[in-house]
């Protein structure tokens, strides 16, 4: 069976964050694959769809948010990467970049910047290395 509105993933520990963005993302007609660890997610890659994007929790218990897109990157898994955090560490920013985030949204973020994230992830696929501006 073909399923026109693409998939997002959300993997975040916290159910209420899972359920809620779940639900934000339903409403805009997207698919929504919800995961409590990272190691869910991955599992759930095996020989499925890849998601058009990924929205991942950076501090989740086993799997971080960086490990898990490190993990995804060895595995040659091309699914851009959103992280969420509610940390306000000024050095996140860098090294969800360096490691090949498309983005991160410091908790609580408004419907707009998620949208807007998720627009600039996949827009951007493929486009390593150059400015998007």
């Amino acid at each position: 069976m073909l399923h026109p509105e693409p998939l997002i993933a959300v993997v975040d520990d916290e159910s209420p964050v899972r359920i809620m963005l779940g639900r934000l993302l339903r409403l805009a007609d997207y698919r929504v694959g919800e995961y409590a660890s990272g190691e869910d997610f991955l599992a759930s890659l095996e020989g499925r769809q890849l998601p058009l994007c990924a929205i991942v929790d950076l501090h989740m218990p086993g799997l971080s948010g960086f490990e898990l897109q490190s993990r995804m990157r060895a595995a040659k898994l091309d699914v851009p990467v959103v992280f969420i955090t509610a940390s306000d560490d000024p050095g996140l920013d860098r090294s969800a970049l360096a490691l090949g985030g498309k983005g991160l949204l410091r908790k609580p973020f408004s419907s707009d910047e998620l949208f807007e994230a998720i627009a600039g992830a996949v827009g951007r696929r493929g486009d390593e290395g150059e400015d998007a501006t």
